[in-house]
């Protein structure tokens, strides 16, 4: 490819100055060059990594889960057990976790500061647990809820030592995809992530012959 003399190395002939090799070879920029500064690629690799999963794949769908659904769930003093709200949630859970068949999920159960930790952190556990068997029960395959772990007393909404409902709660979170690949999706990333939106915006069907076919 032949090198187009630029203007400072036109300036530096004319000028009779002398140039070092080195500094000649720096004066010898691709048409161009100096504006792009190669971060025109940048966007293109952007789209890349987010098409293929591996830009914030899981951030991105874990802010959707917790915008669109409730992810908590609370519970009586000392109890595992699931009121009416608490079924009526996790139900809009188990609705939204099935669009995404691709995608695993995580029960994290919390207490009060009521009682000791080591106590709390078991109450925690079978919290999340009794989450589990309900997501389960509407469907979700068992081995999409990611290992169930329990914070106990650790992580409190509010920091009190009194009884505190908002501090007996379960979270639910999106922890990644079900293959450990996050190849899994393989440029599909908007036809997963926005499954809803594409869904929708299918033509239901069409008119032939004065009749309307599906």
């Amino acid at each position: 490819m032949k090198k187009l003399m630029t203007t400072a190395m036109a300036a530096a002939l004319l000028a009779g100055c002398s140039t070092t090799s080195d500094e000649y070879a720096r004066l010898q920029y691709e048409a161009g060059a100096v504006i792009d500064n190669g971060q025109f690629g940048n966007a293109t690799m952007n789209n890349v990594m987010v098409q293929s999963a591996q830009e914030d794949y899981r951030v991105n769908l874990a802010r959707r889960f917790a915008s669109e659904i409730e992810s908590t769930v609370t519970f009586e003093f000392n109890s595992t057990e699931l009121d009416a709200n608490a079924r009526q949630i996790l139900s809009l859970q188990a609705d939204w976790i099935r669009q995404f068949p691709e995608v695993r999920f995580k029960v994290y159960g919390h207490t009060d500061l009521v009682g000791s930790q080591a106590y709390n952190r078991r109450l925690g556990l079978r919290r999340a647990q009794k989450v589990v068997a309900f997501l389960t029960a509407q469907g979700i395959d068992r081995s999409r809820l990611e290992a169930v772990a329990s914070f106990g007393e650790t992580q409190p909404l509010v920091a009190t030592n009194d009884r505190e409902r908002r501090n007996r709660r379960t979270v639910t979170e999106v922890s990644g995809f079900v293959a450990s690949d996050p190849m899994v999706i393989e440029g599909k990333y908007a036809q997963v992530i926005y499954r809803e939106y594409i869904t929708s915006a299918t033509r239901v069907g069409a008119i032939e012959g004065g009749g309307i076919s599906e």
